[in-house]
């Protein structure tokens, strides 16, 4: 993977069609460039450190995996993996950074791979399907993983599931993964998308759900949670469309920013040292549909991906937490996700 003209990308932005497209910051100036085509379909993906590889998915039918080597032009493929499973939407890698976990949108699946010393998935993988759906007749019909991660300890892999109104968990073992069993139920209708483990306190977590627009607070873990509170992540008195999207906090574990699309904006949280969120602000993204965000605490900026605007925007980062008004838009057609080059 390399940068058709100029010096190398900054950034690249996945879509879910035309490939990645470079983004570079330069002199308080962004901008793109032309598309490496042959991650035709990446809409997420996750690096590895320990093997300086990234991982891409390839969100169709039949999906699969793309293992990319980061080099100072690029990443240049070294393999493909199927994930038996469709629309693969979502990566996460173990903390030792072992294992890949992979959701599978449209099969409602998990799949797991084991990874030799050198970062590539060993055999078919190991899949795990979920059954169930919701009240949704549109959006819930059947299962939809939409998201997976490890805790901390490698101990458990868990999945949301949007479809069925559910977090799964997988007990690990040495050679792979335990049975699927239910972790939490949310309320019927809500939609769970994202799943995201408080940095510090291994106990508390946050659930964002796409249908309900609502942030949830867990508590719990080893395989369990229980609700203790839910927030809704839109201004009182909208009655708009919107689906929540994308789910981050930052290094200190005292703010959290949820993408809300439709009322195209980030909700910001404050969170206390027990963890409890409370809403301090709603950013506009100055773009319509952000799905995913790169929060960049270093740079002091957002980097944000709207879906039907096709385009990035970038926000800045008060050193209090709070997001400043887009200071630039560049378009990327398709734009779903941000990925640090």
């Amino acid at each position: 993977m390399s940068v058709p003209a100029g010096r190398p990308a900054d950034f690249w932005i996945g879509t879910h069609r035309g490939g990645l497209y470079p983004l570079r910051h330069d002199g308080g100036q962004w901008s793109s460039g032309e598309p490496y085509p042959q991650a035709s379909s990446a809409s997420f993906g996750v690096y590895s450190p320990l093997h300086d590889l990234q991982y891409l998915v390839d969100e169709r039918d039949d999906g699969a995996v793309g293992i990319y080597r980061k080099a100072t032009s690029g990443w240049p493929r070294l393999a493909q993996v199927a994930v038996r499973g469709d629309a693969p939407c979502h990566l996460a890698l173990s903390s030792d950074q072992r294992r890949l976990a992979v959701a599978n949108y449209a099969s409602g699946s998990i799949t797991l791979f084991l990874l030799d010393r050198d970062g590539i998935p060993v055999g078919p993988g190991q899949v795990f399907a979920a059954t169930g759906s919701g009240p949704d007749r549109t959006r819930q019909t059947g299962p939809h993983a939409h998201w997976v991660g490890f805790d901390a300890a490698d101990r458990w892999l868990y999945a949301v599931d949007l479809g069925s109104d559910a977090i799964h968990a997988v007990a690990m073992t040495a050679t792979g993964g335990e049975v699927l069993r239910t972790a939490f139920k949310a309320p019927p209708g809500s939609g769970p998308r994202h799943l995201l483990l408080h940095p510090h306190r291994r106990n508390i977590a946050y659930l964002a759900c796409e249908l309900a627009n609502t942030l949830m607070l867990l508590s719990g873990g080893n395989g369990a949670f229980t609700a203790i509170e839910t927030l809704s992540t839109l201004p009182a008195g909208f009655g708009g469309p919107s689906i929540v999207a994308h789910l981050a906090i930052n290094a200190a574990g005292d703010r959290l920013y949820v993408s809300n699309r439709g009322h195209d904006s980030i909700a910001v949280f404050a969170l206390d040292d027990a963890g409890t969120p409370r809403l301090i602000q709603h950013a506009p993204v100055g773009a319509a549909y952000p799905r995913h965000f790169l929060l960049l605490e270093d740079e002091a900026c957002l980097i944000v991906a709207n879906e039907k605007d096709e385009c990035v925007t970038v926000l800045p980062i008060a050193p209090n937490g709070m997001l400043g008004r887009s200071v630039a838009r560049v378009a990327v057609p398709g734009a779903a996700f941000v990925l640090r080059a």
